[in-house]
């Protein structure tokens, strides 16, 4: 039994050989196609000056999404809140439900998804951003429909357009902050287990259960946690091949691991890329903990990952691969291991 709902993270990462606009239209293209095989959400990460990934403006390409796909939900994974004016974000997210009611996610984080002197270009204030991360957080649920504490000097400011809908609201991040920050507010949390390789998901997991508020009266907040994970998966038709296709992250995690984001390798640059010993160690590595192969083998390791949460809510499976085709492929399979519904859940949970 699978309780557990599916869903997709996109990072719009740069392949080797072609460009960042490519990266943006596979985007694209990849979200009408998850969108027809019923996945719950597709969710755009944002990242800044890194060849690795294109996503620089989630609020851009979840209009152009929300525009072009029927039933899925389209969000950010996340909006790094603290380069921003909270009003700005809470107008952005108000126009997107006005182009799509009742189907945009606002996912939030606290870290910078850039490196520290982009941060600073981003917002001046960058060294004490981080800690209105909270504050921020209250400010965009009040201009969603909350209001604002009296003594909050805007409160008299209407975010426009002024819609019937609210998009929903997530936290986002790596570290027991985030699941800290979600407990308190009563809203769901999703940690970063890809970009961790689910180091101290465990834990920030039950501290965001421990955490948490109910809060039954209040539009936007939840009566129980909604733990979720963002984890990666690579799902082919043979073990063979998903493996063969895994060799392009392997080199990608290798390289960022040294502080280099770079586009992502092909099969056949990983290939002939000649590893040290100590490279070769942190490949095997990686490859035990992988979730990749048949849809019957990540389908086990999901349904097993999820029991060693002590249950996880859902799953935002991102694909890095350097063919387009495989990619669509990965998905296509792991919808059809699940057998999910048109709203991501998987038949065998109910």
């Amino acid at each position: 039994m699978s309780g557990f709902t599916l869903s997709v993270l996109d990072q719009s990462s740069v392949a080797s050989g072609r460009t960042p606009g490519e990266a943006i239209r596979e985007t694209l293209a990849l979200a009408r196609h998850c969108d027809a095989l019923g996945f719950r959400r597709y969710w755009c990460a944002e990242h800044h000056n890194s060849a690795s990934h294109a996503g620089a403006a989630p609020e851009i390409l979840i209009a152009a999404i929300a525009a072009t796909t029927q039933r899925i939900r389209v969000g950010s994974a996340g909006v790094m809140l603290p380069h921003y004016s909270s009003l700005k974000v809470a107008e952005q997210f108000r126009v997107l439900e006005a182009i799509a009611p009742g189907r945009i996610d606002l996912g939030v984080g606290r870290a910078p998804g850039s490196d520290g002197r982009t941060a600073f270009a981003l917002n001046p204030n960058a060294n004490q951003a981080a800690d209105r991360f909270p504050a921020q957080v209250m400010e965009v649920m009040g201009w969603h429909g909350d209001g604002l504490p009296e003594n909050h000097p805007f409160r008299n400011i209407v975010a426009q357009p002024n819609v019937a809908t609210r998009p929903e609201m997530w936290i986002l991040g790596s570290s027991d902050y985030g699941a800290q920050v979600a407990g308190y507010f009563g809203l769901p949390y999703c940690f970063a287990h890809f970009f961790s390789d689910g180091g101290g998901s465990e834990q920030a997991i039950a501290v965001y259960r421990e955490a948490f508020e109910p809060k039954p009266d209040m539009p936007g907040r939840l009566v129980a946690p909604h733990p979720a994970l963002g984890v990666y998966c690579l799902v082919a038709d043979t073990e063979a091949e998903a493996k063969r296709l895994f060799r392009s992250r392997e080199l990608w995690r290798l390289k960022r691991d040294r502080g280099l984001y770079l586009p992502l390798p092909s099969v056949e640059e990983a290939e002939e890329y000649q590893y040290s010993d100590l490279e070769l160690a942190r490949v095997e590595k990686m490859r035990e903990a992988a979730m990749v192969g048949t849809p019957e083998q990540v389908k086990a390791k999901l349904e097993a990952l999820s029991a060693a949460h002590g249950g996880i809510a859902e799953f935002a499976v991102i694909t890095h691969c350097h063919d387009p085709v495989a990619r669509r492929r990965s998905y296509t399979l792991l919808a059809e291991v699940f057998g999910i519904r048109s709203d991501g859940v998987p038949l065998a949970a109910e």
